[in-house]
């Protein structure tokens, strides 16, 4: 049976055990910048912020040496020092939209997984279009509306965990969530008509 994120903080703050922090790091960190990368949408500065959140968990755990108590989810914690972080890095660029979408050829995209199947190559032309059709329509959500969806499909939390860590009811949550997935098939709805009408007009 593997310890429990709680066991391996308590080893490392009581003991120092560095690999017990090395085990709890390396079972979240996708979760975290996942996190942080579909906030910023830049990896650098997701990479920053990764690093920025780490240190900070560090320092606060390292300061609770021989007193340590367990309170809570331990990812739930680092996904508060994580958005803390994201959004003072969001208000000093004073808007949203003033952060450029990442675009990279070389990204990993959270938002699409391929099959274990070798694919061919217009399966792959097709879903690096729908991902990138997808991609587009999260940027474009409101802040609250994909910062939930980050969190739900990015961290795995439940609506509970969100809503504490938002700030928000549950109930509030569970609408941001769903007026983010209308609002995410409006948008692919809306670009797959467009490009139907875009292939129509060559052929006539």
């Amino acid at each position: 049976m593997h310890p429990s994120d709680e066991d391996l903080v308590v080893r490392y703050v009581e003991n120092g055990d560095e690999s017990a922090f090395r085990t709890v790091l390396d079972r979240h960190q996708e979760r975290v910048f996942g996190y942080l990368l579909g906030m910023v949408r830049d990896r650098e500065v997701a990479n920053d912020l990764f690093q920025e959140t780490f240190l900070k968990a560090i320092s606060a755990l390292s300061k609770k040496r021989g007193s340590y108590t367990v309170q809570g989810k331990f990812l739930g914690w680092v996904l508060r020092i994580a958005r803390n972080a994201a959004l003072d890095h969001i208000r000093a660029r004073k808007k949203w939209k003033d952060v450029e979408s990442y675009g990279d050829s070389d990204e990993f995209d959270y938002w699409s997984r391929l099959p274990d199947e070798s694919p061919s190559a217009e399966d792959v032309i097709h879903q690096s279009e729908i991902a990138d059709l997808l991609q587009s329509g999260i940027d474009n959500l409101p802040e609250e509306q994909r910062e939930v969806l980050l969190l739900r499909h990015e961290s795995d939390m439940t609506f509970r965990e969100i809503a504490d860590l938002t700030g928000c009811s549950i109930n509030t949550a569970l609408g941001r969530m769903r007026y983010a997935l209308i609002n995410l098939r409006r948008h692919l709805t809306s670009q797959q008509r467009k490009d139907l009408s875009e292939v129509a007009e060559t052929h006539e």
